[in-house]
């Protein structure tokens, strides 16, 4: 702790996550400033034509949100628990994880050296079993060795973690090797299972967080550079949908509601944080869909009908590239509304557990608790946004035949349906009418519970991976069909 403000228990917990991602983000912004250098002594004017791109469109607000955060990954470390140990972790996230050594020790007195290789400061548990007695030692004689050496039988079985309370056992140096003598005439079988990685584990979302900026911004540019045409398209289109005053508005509403959610009274005996993250989530997705829909039929139906899109197509541009710009650049101010709503909402969520305990005039959480609710509330927003361009995508689609009001109403009731699908589907009515309709609407909707997580939520379990990659595979498939409907419907519409 380096200011006296550090000291602060409730403090310290809620901001060292924050200042985690501060850190990530501020690696992200490092790589990308090594990238543009290393354009700019290749191709300069590539290197302009970046520069020019930060200034404009939803980039600019972006840069100004991975700026400031990025700043706090600087400032952040006067408030964090011992920051310095935990950024001396980051380097030892590639040695993470768990190895079975097996191997035979001969009959004698000779001591037979195994390799193991492992730092000991950085050992989370050792297990040494065997099938014969054998002794064990990190060193080759018996003095200041595993505390003393160890003798282990086929019924003596050797266990320790870092949480045993004997933390020093390997006086945090690096262990090359055991050294093991067999105690018996016969042959003996030695099995070593051992843990590895840093001391701070959640160190791994600074990583994400790089690998996540460096990726935002990298996919911006190749969209820009590989489809000009559709990225001048998405650009404007993000850039009207901004300046609206309706964009305002729902950020300035997500915002105060957010904020509110942390102060309200859940009555839930200690689970208040579940109700915090659903509503949370539920809030900041339904304000995205509210502004995606809105985009798509301000930019779609009203330029259709105010002949706006046939001025765009009497220039060099496809019907194509008109509806697949339009959908990117609706996809981009989404984005930019979840990353603003999702960074208060993650603030928010990082500080609950500080504030239920001082509300309970409880001990204060230590920080990683603030840590698992925060990942574990992230994945909840990336399915949010998957549905959220699914439900863009088909409002598009509707956009180009239909106006505003027969788009919200359209919207509103696939969005409905695709969250009671699997109920109907699953119903124990044995009506054939019943049964067909609901395959039907499974068929042909989407089946947006994929994208809930309310089950995990109140389990207070987190999100595999598997299935985040499993949502985006759909989410992309039935996007794509959207897209393709989008196409299709807009390819012979008359726009005189």
């Amino acid at each position: 702790m380096l200011l006296p403000l550090a000291a602060a228990p409730w403090l310290t917990t809620w901001l060292t996550t924050i200042w985690l991602i501060g850190v990530g983000t501020l690696l992200g912004l490092g790589v990308l400033l090594l990238l543009w250098g290393l354009l700019f002594l290749v191709r300069r004017k590539a290197a302009a034509e970046v520069t020019l791109g930060i200034t404009e469109g939803v980039l600019l607000p972006l840069t100004f949100i991975v700026v400031f955060t990025a700043a706090f990954g600087i400032v952040g470390a006067f408030f964090a628990r011992d920051p310095v140990t935990i950024l001396q972790s980051i380097p030892r996230l590639p040695y993470a994880g768990q190895q079975t050594v097996v191997t035979t020790i001969p009959t004698g007195d000779e001591v037979v050296e195994v390799p193991v290789n492992f730092q000991g400061s950085q050992l989370k548990s050792l297990s040494l079993s065997a099938d014969r007695l054998v002794k064990v030692s990190v060193r080759p004689t018996d003095d200041d060795s595993l505390s003393p050496p160890v003798e282990i039988g086929p019924t003596d079985i050797f266990n320790w973690d870092r949480n045993s309370g004997n933390d020093d056992a390997f006086a945090g140096d690096f262990v090359e090797n055991l050294y093991v003598t067999n105690l018996t005439n016969a042959e003996a079988t030695l099995t070593i299972e051992f843990s590895s990685g840093p001391l701070y584990p959640q160190t791994s979302v600074v990583v994400t967080t790089a690998i996540s900026v460096v990726l935002l911004y990298l996919l911006y540019f190749i969209q820009a550079w590989c489809f000009p045409k559709i990225s001048a398209i998405a650009l404007a289109t993000t850039k009207s949908e901004i300046a609206q005053p309706l964009f305002g508005i729902i950020l300035a509403v997500g915002i105060f509601l957010i904020i509110l959610f942390l102060f309200l009274p859940y009555n839930t005996f200690g689970e208040d944080i579940k109700m915090l993250k659903d509503s949370g989530l539920t809030l900041i997705m339904i304000l995205a869909i509210i502004q995606g829909v809105w985009g798509a039929s301000n930019s779609v139906s009203e330029e259709i009908e105010g002949r706006t899109a046939l001025t765009v197509l009497s220039k060099p541009i496809g019907r194509r590239q008109f509806i697949i710009g339009k959908v990117l650049g609706i996809l981009w101010t989404v984005v930019f509304l979840f990353i603003v709503l999702g960074s208060v909402f993650l603030l928010v969520v990082a500080y609950k557990p500080v504030y239920d305990a001082r509300e309970l005039g409880s001990e204060i959480p230590q920080w990683q608790l603030a840590f698992i609710e925060v990942t574990r509330t992230v994945p909840g927003l990336v399915l949010a946004f998957f549905e959220t361009t699914v439900l863009v995508t088909l409002s598009v689609a509707i956009s180009t035949r239909l106006p505003m009001l027969a788009n919200f109403v359209i919207c509103f009731s696939i969005y409905v349906l695709g969250h009671l699908t699997p109920l109907i589907v699953q119903a124990p009515i044995d009506f054939p009418p019943v049964v067909f309709v609901g395959q039907l609407i499974a068929t042909i909707l989407p089946v947006l519970d994929h994208f809930n997580i309310q089950a995990a939520i109140a389990a207070g379990l987190g999100v595999p991976s598997e299935y985040l990659v499993m949502a985006f595979i759909y989410c992309v498939l039935y996007s794509l069909i959207a897209l393709l409907l989008a196409l299709a419907l807009f390819e012979d519409r008359d726009l005189a």
